[in-house]
């Protein structure tokens, strides 16, 4: 079975459902999920917070925490990932924020780095993805690594 069939039947069968706030994954975590028919009993809906613009006006990051820690951090998805579950009113969220690369990156974050958050219900699980494999593959690898951590939750 497919990972996207997989977090679906795993969704269906607890009746609970699911948003994303995705930045370095560009709404791909979305349309993977909702490849699969039937995902509408589920996914609720997403938000692709490119700017951090979008995600402190949309998904209620504070300015302070950005300026702070940054756009991609722990703090940053943690935020992201509580905003789109209130925003949505869901069970459950996943939010992303990277560099998937060529350029963007620095010493203290390369290239190929990305935090991911997973949210199911009060609890927050965390993965941070490194290692660059050119953008396709950074930004495929942090599509598959959140939803393997949100099924992890949900098993």
């Amino acid at each position: 079975m497919d990972l996207a069939e997989e977090i679906n039947t795993l969704l269906k069968g607890r009746q609970l459902t699911l948003a994303t706030a995705e930045s370095c994954t560009g709404g791909g975590i979305a349309a993977y999920i909702t490849s699969i028919p039937g995902s509408s009993e589920c996914f609720k809906g997403g938000v692709v917070a490119y700017s951090n613009e979008i995600k402190t006006s949309v998904l209620h990051v504070s300015p302070e925490t950005l300026r702070k820690y940054g756009a991609v951090s722990r703090e940053t998805v943690a935020e992201m990932v509580k905003g789109v579950q209130d925003l949505m009113q869901t069970d459950c969220a996943i939010a992303t924020s990277g560099i998937a690369g060529p350029g963007g990156g620095t010493s203290a974050k390369p290239v190929g780095t990305v935090w991911i958050a997973v949210a199911y219900k009060n609890e927050i699980s965390y993965l941070k993805q490194d290692g660059d494999e050119g953008r396709a593959k950074n930004t495929q690898k942090a599509i598959r690594n959140a939803l393997s951590l949100l099924r992890e939750q949900l098993e």
